[in-house]
């Protein structure tokens, strides 16, 4: 397998805003992201560019001033693509394009080739493609060559249509066919779904890179594609669980992200059907990460987008052995000691506390904390599973580690 550092990197540069809605810390969070999609796409940031505005400029996003100065670098150092943050507008795209003289992608684009890339199922790949459609219908600008331009004169003139105008009827009818095609095996999912029986069905959900996959493999020793990257798993993975002689379903989903584009959360939304069927939800969360909190906020709006809000959730922080809180000086009297110098423990006792039983501790890497990770889910699927074939209940006994 090819090591990604012998593959040559498109050279790319970042540019966010500082705003009244996103602070300068918020802005750096979210280009950091933004670099990983760019790694995670094929590319490689040569810097970033960030300006302090009101609101974006409506016709290039940044000003003009800085414009320039991301205009010079791209020339100086033959960048072949820039990458805005946020969704752009078409005009913004076509006038930026005009003024940088290189291709323009913004954070929607970028999160869309990712997932054209990584798409592995004929579902998979239809639910992208759909997406993609969806966003390229307001950005048409005559990207088909093989149409000619139809020309007036005699006997030309009347209701003809203009080449943009077919463009778009074509890509219409390409989300037309491309939603029926869903539609048609959404029901054939449905019917799988319906042959797994009365199976307890427990469902991994979290942001992106948080380490369900790995989670998956180490619980049902199987073989799911996980990485360090965005967007690893795209196709819901569903696999047979036994802890113990307790049976019961588990599906691995895809990932969500901040400013998730609308297109992906309704062409998605069909695969999330696991999530809105399942039993008990296993909310992971990378710990580790500095903003989880955040993460956490963006998975419950999600979860509440496809109705899935209101499940019973297990809150399970991953990543325990890559968690490092900040030094604090203690001899520092102008330092304010905040929720970055918390350690586990302090965490453990803030907000967290009020979950009880149903926050877990764990390492899914080391495999640290995962006999009460299994012993929480036993119970939790136990007490549905008994509530569905209530006369085998004597058949699965209070959970007992030495018997499994």
């Amino acid at each position: 397998m090819i090591e990604k550092k012998d593959i040559a990197l498109e050279k790319a540069v970042l540019i966010g805003i500082i705003s009244k809605d996103q602070n300068e810390e918020q802005s750096k969070e979210y280009l950091d992201e933004l670099e990983f999609l760019t790694y995670t796409a094929g590319g490689e940031v040569l810097k970033r560019f960030t300006q302090k505005m009101d609101m974006p400029n409506p016709k290039t996003f940044i000003g003009s001033g800085k414009m320039d100065d991301v205009r010079r670098y791209i020339e100086e150092h033959e960048v072949g693509t820039a990458i805005f943050d946020d969704e752009l507008s078409p005009a913004q795209e076509r006038n930026i394009s005009k003024i940088l003289n290189c291709k323009v992608l913004d954070r929607t684009n970028l999160i869309l080739d990712i997932f054209a890339q990584r798409a592995q199922t004929s579902y998979a790949r239809t639910q992208v493609e759909l997406a993609q459609c969806e966003y390229l219908l307001p950005r048409l600008k005559g990207m088909w060559t093989h149409l000619e331009r139809q020309k007036g004169g005699i006997g030309m003139r009347g209701p003809g249509e203009t080449e943009i105008e077919t463009d778009r009827r074509i890509v219409r009818d390409k989300i037309a066919l491309l939603k029926a095609k869903i539609k048609k095996i959404d029901r054939q999912m449905a019917v799988q779904r319906g042959n797994r029986g009365k199976l307890v069905r427990v469902a991994l959900v979290g942001y992106t890179n948080v380490g369900k996959s790995t989670l998956m493999n180490t619980i049902s020793k199987s073989q799911v594609f996980a990485e360090n990257k965005l967007f690893a798993t795209l196709d819901t993975t569903v696999r047979k669980v036994v802890i113990k002689n307790l049976p019961f379903l588990m599906s691995d989903t895809v990932g969500f992200i901040r400013k998730l584009p609308t297109q992906l959360v309704e062409s998605f939304k069909s695969t999330l059907d696991e999530v809105r069927e399942a039993d008990l939800l296993l909310h992971v969360v990378d710990i580790s990460h500095p903003n989880f909190e955040e993460h956490i906020a963006s998975v419950n709006q999600i979860l509440g987008e496809i109705d899935s809000a209101d499940k019973a959730t297990i809150m399970v922080f991953n990543k325990i052995d890559a968690y490092k809180p900040e030094p604090f000086d203690d001899t520092d009297l102008i330092a304010e000691r905040t929720t970055a110098h918390y350690s586990l423990e302090e965490w453990k006792n803030t907000w967290m506390s009020k979950i009880g039983d149903n926050a877990l501790f764990i390492s899914a890497l080391n495999k640290e904390n995962l006999e009460e990770f299994r012993k929480r889910v036993y119970d939790e699927v136990r007490k549905i599973h008994v509530t569905r074939f209530p006369y085998n209940e004597f058949l699965y006994p209070d959970y007992d580690e030495h018997d499994v």
